[in-house]
């Protein structure tokens, strides 16, 4: 803090009978802080005279008077300093607006210094940290490890405290995304490398989204858990997906058989187990013999009229053209695989090892598992539904709403078929409407420092490192009609907010909180969005597209208004747009 005073600040005899707000503002690596005093939704008609500001630091009280004329009277405004460190030496710098009056004062180092941090750990050492919270962007790195630590976690309702999961006792981070890109990269497809491994560990990756009873997958924004672990909640039966497929295999002449496809994967791998048994001349041979006999298969098909591809719209035909092209692709594979080892590899010092051909072997069978539930995990991710992109998006993929069974109160998501039934076999429930203990958002509640606005914005400023783009447009996750409009100004922010003391009330403890930013514009405020100039706008300024469900936009949308009535009217508006912050 700044150096102690021995003054006392005065005691007012009259106080402002109307409401002064004020609001603190501050940026990273700059040593200025800046008060603004407003009346919220008025404009002042008051000529201020006689004003003044006097600044007692030992108190973390600033006091601003000035004369009103019409009521011959003097206005006395205290106004707490938020826990900085100001240079008491320095001049306090104050002017009247027509709207506001606005007070600068110099700080000894930035809020975001690293004395500053350290300062500030040092006096929350016995609060548990509840000041450093405040004071810090939002940090998910050591969720699982704080989860991991505890023996037994329960998950609750943050509105209605109910507890909504059986224990939880094993945590594991959400699978990568980029998985075969990465696997490609690091392990090839070369057998006289490691031949199958890149396809063995992409598989294994999309195994790694089954939804275990007592295992959740933790991202950024949510939590994925089998839906046998969620207390009170019925879902639709498998079943219901299996009989569907089934009726449709009954009166559809264009799907084939699944035990045909089934017999088909097996004689592939009678076949390449054979192959391992005879020299390389007979690999090489009965490889080609392998893809003439699919070629083969093929043309039968056609010509038989069984065409799995005309049947998009089936989920048991889209699962046995898959099926299909997934044998094909391994076989030409191995095709390719042979003829390169053939022509590269010397016969005495190279030569095919069992283990990677055991692998290849198993990659039929563990992909025919796969393709039905998970083919959406092989290149890529679903998601965590809570801020959706247009690359894990899909016509047949719908994403529900997931309700506490309690309160009905909007907690989660899950992606589905129109059956409703969870696609991985579970749910995704989001961390800033969920606690890890009861009291809800108490000092042992891992997830206390999540909210709906925080993960937002940790969303937004990720997207604008990776994508480069400080434009988005959110769009309703159900209609994918745009509804909100947001352009990223300034991602080193910080402010906070309140209304001035009264008479003989002490200073309150305020910290400046990291914000964003931002400038905004809904389509509720008043016409919609039209459609081509915003399509122009989007396309010219490569402005990221994202997708919410409509209670979450609402949500976030109330925020932005709220932040927005925290300043003076003049600071409301800047290009067309609403003037606007969001918390980190």
């Amino acid at each position: 803090m700044s150096s102690p005073s021995s003054e006392k600040p005065p005691i007012p005899t009259i106080q402002n009978p109307r409401k002064w707000h004020f609001t603190w503002k501050a940026q990273s690596h700059s040593s200025t802080l800046r008060l603004l005093l407003f009346i919220p939704n008025a404009i002042c008609s008051t000529q201020f005279t006689n004003l003044k500001a006097n600044l007692f630091a030992q108190q973390s009280l600033l006091i601003v008077s000035y004369f009103e004329a019409e009521a011959q009277i003097e206005v006395s405004l205290r106004v707490p300093i938020p826990r900085v460190l100001i240079d008491a030496e320095s001049p306090v710098h104050f002017k009247a607006f027509d709207d506001h009056i606005e007070v600068k004062l110099v700080l000894l180092l930035p809020p975001d210094h690293p004395l500053v941090s350290d300062f500030d750990s040092l006096l929350d050492s016995s609060k548990n940290g509840l000041f450093s919270d405040e004071c810090c962007p939002l940090s998910v790195d050591s969720d699982i490890k704080k989860l991991s630590a505890i023996q037994e976690v329960h998950f609750y309702c943050r509105n209605c405290s109910t507890k909504l999961t059986k224990d939880i006792r094993i945590f594991e981070e959400m699978p990568s995304v980029n998985w075969r890109e990465v696997a490609d990269n690091w392990f090839g497809t070369c057998c006289c490398s490691f031949g199958g491994v890149s396809e063995k560990l992409v598989t294994r990756y999309a195994k790694s989204y089954t939804c275990a009873p007592g295992v959740v997958l933790l991202s950024a924004t949510s939590i994925l858990l089998c839906k046998d672990d969620l207390l009170g909640c019925e879902f639709p039966d498998i079943m219901a997906r299996q009989n569907y497929d089934s009726g449709l295999n009954s009166t559809s002449d264009s799907c084939l058989s699944r035990s045909a496809l089934e017999d088909e994967g097996r004689e592939g791998q009678m076949v390449c187990s054979e192959n391992h048994e005879k020299g390389t001349n007979g690999i090489h041979r009965d490889v080609n013999n392998l893809c003439a006999e699919e070629n083969n298969l093929a043309a039968n098909l056609e010509s038989e009229g069984l065409k799995p591809r005309a049947a998009a719209d089936c989920l048991s035909c889209t699962y046995h053209t898959l099926h299909t092209e997934t044998n094909k692709r391994s076989i030409n594979k191995i095709c390719t695989d042979s003829e390169i080892h053939l022509g590269n590899c010397d016969s005495q010092s190279c030569s095919l090892d069992r283990s990677v051909t055991s692998s290849e072997e198993q990659t039929f069978g563990t992909n025919v598992e796969l393709l039905e539930n998970q083919k959406v995990f092989l290149n890529g991710q679903l998601g965590s539904g809570f801020m959706e992109r247009s690359s894990s998006l899909s016509q047949d993929i719908q994403w529900i709403e997931f309700s506490c069974p309690q309160c009905s109160c909007f907690i989660g998501a899950y992606p589905c078929f129109k059956d409703n039934v969870p696609l991985d076999g579970g749910v995704r429930l989001f961390k800033c409407y969920i606690s890890t203990c009861l009291p809800v958002s108490g000092s042992n509640d891992i997830f206390r420092n999540y909210t709906l606005e925080r993960m937002f914005t940790s969303q937004l400023l990720e997207s604008a490192n990776d994508e480069l783009s400080f434009r988005t447009i959110v769009r309703n996750l159900q209609t994918k009609s745009a509804v909100l409009q947001i352009v990223l100004l300034n991602p080193n922010s910080w402010c906070c907010t309140g209304y001035c003391l009264h008479p003989l009330e002490s200073a309150a403890k305020i910290v400046l909180h990291p914000t964003v930013k931002v400038l905004f514009s809904v389509s509720t405020h008043g016409n919609e969005f039209d459609a081509r100039m915003l399509e122009d706008w989007v396309r010219k300024n490569q402005a990221d597209e994202v997708y919410m469900f409509p209670s979450q936009i609402k949500e976030l949308i109330t925020i932005l208004d709220l932040a927005n009535s925290l300043s003076p009217p003049s600071y409301t508006r800047l290009q067309g747009l609403f003037l606007s912050s969001l918390r980190r």
